[in-house]
């Protein structure tokens, strides 16, 4: 999970059994590269909310398992934690492999 979707959300998901490794852990000034790097190969979701994901993932054709980009530039962790809760009750696997952005209340995924 990239440092921006906060510690709040990084607890939630770790509490409801999810394999969370934050970024904040490893090198909290990673690039973006490293990061999808990482997540390629042990096969991980990125969580983030740097728009710099879908261009590398898209335009560059990064390898990847799978980005969530979240537009909540204003949101509260809390708010942050309810997205999340909601995404990963009703898509959950479906993000996998995918690039999937929220934004308004609306989840786009995008097939790779």
């Amino acid at each position: 999970m990239d440092v921006g979707v906060g510690k709040l959300s990084e607890q939630w998901l770790a509490d409801n059994g999810y394999d969370v490794v934050a970024v904040r852990g490893l090198n909290p000034r990673m690039s973006d590269d490293e990061i999808l790097a990482i997540a390629a190969r042990e096969q991980r979701l990125v969580i983030t909310m740097d728009k710099g994901f879908g261009e590398r993932v898209h335009r560059h054709k990064a390898a990847n398992a799978g980005v969530l980009l979240l537009r909540l530039d204003a949101a509260t962790s809390q708010e942050k934690v309810a997205v999340i809760a909601k995404i990963f009750s009703e898509h959950g696997r479906a993000l996998f492999g995918n690039f999937a952005v929220y934004k308004k209340g609306h989840l786009r995924i995008h097939p790779r």
